[in-house]
């Protein structure tokens, strides 16, 4: 979990003319956006916090981003010292780091180009710790509606900061939809959402959630026989409310009726893991959890019983959705040795989510 900042004051309002600039209070300074997109996330730490990857909470309210030639105040504590580390994060992904900035120099930071950030390193999580949440305490939480008409649930998994990445089918016809952090919060997606009914995939727009991403898998090709874990949260309101992991291979390199889009796996899935990431034995994803072959309709047409057959989006396909949408989620390679199962489940429990469909 991030740590909070006490020593910030902080307040968002318009870019304003030079004069109303300097006549701010002296220990003011302001971050002005002229990337030319618009900013969800703003960081500003004290030097060499940034350096060591310790951005804090995200400074801006979700329903407020930093719009091209806004500008944002920060009015630092005496203690706080003249060295600032700041970060902005734009919607379509890219991002822009200014490290070691004197403001009591230059109280106008003006930030004009931003870039993807750099792929970087998949590590192993320790239990309880680095989970998605909300970024910080100022973001709205909500509350399921206990007398909704009708309730579905499904799975998720962060993909990039705000962005969450399911299936359609588990998203479909929702008038309201909520995702349950690890952290245990919930909080509530917001259009715009993207979705393809083809490829059964969705990635949804959820203000305020940040935390570790699950990195996909670049190289090399999966090959069946592959060991892979399927995580979610099946038969919610029948079994455990706590996250399900289950292992497997992956039998065959299409789906159902020779769909190249579509790995069959072994790994044993039920309703409610549909959306959910079906990664490797280093923790990269490799497939996004979709379906099971209907046992009592193969039985109907074949007169035999199907027994775990189960099917997945290939990560390939679904990366190549998310990049569709703007969103450029880590990439990672599986050339090392495998963890064990126990270790990737710790992975992929801090970046899933269930999500709960209210009708």
């Amino acid at each position: 979990m991030t740590r909070a900042l006490p020593f910030l004051v902080l307040s968002l309002g318009l870019a304003l003319p030079a004069a109303a600039q300097n006549s701010a209070g002296p220990g003011d300074f302001r971050i002005v956006n002229r990337t030319g997109t618009e900013a969800t996330q703003l960081f500003a730490v004290r030097s060499p916090r940034g350096g060591q990857g310790d951005w804090g909470g995200n400074l801006l309210r979700p329903d407020r981003p930093l719009g091209d030639g806004g500008g944002f105040r920060v009015n630092p504590s005496a203690e706080a010292g003249c060295r600032f580390d700041l970060r902005l994060v734009l919607s379509d992904g890219r991002e822009s780091v200014l490290r070691d900035q004197d403001i009591c120099v230059n109280r106008n930071l003006e930030i004009a180009t931003a870039a993807r950030p750099a792929p970087q390193p998949q590590r192993a999580a320790q239990p309880g710790q680095g989970m998605a949440g909300p970024v910080s305490r100022e973001v709205p939480l909500a509350e399921p509606n206990r007398n909704a008409r009708s309730v579905s649930t499904g799975t998720g998994f962060l993909i990039a900061g705000e962005r969450v990445m399911t299936n359609h089918h588990v998203i479909e016809g929702c008038n309201r939809i909520l995702l349950r952090t690890p952290s245990n919060h919930w909080l509530e997606a917001r259009p715009p959402a993207r979705h393809d009914a083809q490829l059964d995939l969705a990635i949804l727009n959820v203000p305020g959630l940040g935390g570790p991403t699950l990195a996909f898998r670049g190289t090399p090709s999966v090959r069946r026989g592959e060991g892979v874990v399927a995580y979610g949260f099946p038969l919610a309101g029948l079994l455990s409310s706590d996250p399900k992991l289950t292992r497997g291979e992956v039998n065959g390199l299409r789906g159902i009726g020779d769909n190249p889009n579509q790995y069959q796996i072994s790994a044993e899935v039920q309703p409610g893991n549909s959306g959910g990431p079906l990664v490797d034995m280093q923790g990269h994803v490799v497939g996004v959890v979709v379906s099971k072959l209907n046992a009592q309709a193969v039985s109907r047409r074949t007169g035999d019983i199907a027994q775990n057959v189960n099917f997945a989006v290939q990560g390939q396909t679904a990366l190549a959705f998310a990049r569709r949408a703007g969103i450029e989620p880590r990439v990672a390679e599986s050339n090392g040795a495998d963890r064990s199962a126990a270790d990737v489940g710790e992975i992929a429990h801090r970046s899933t989510l269930f999500i709960r469909c209210e009708k």
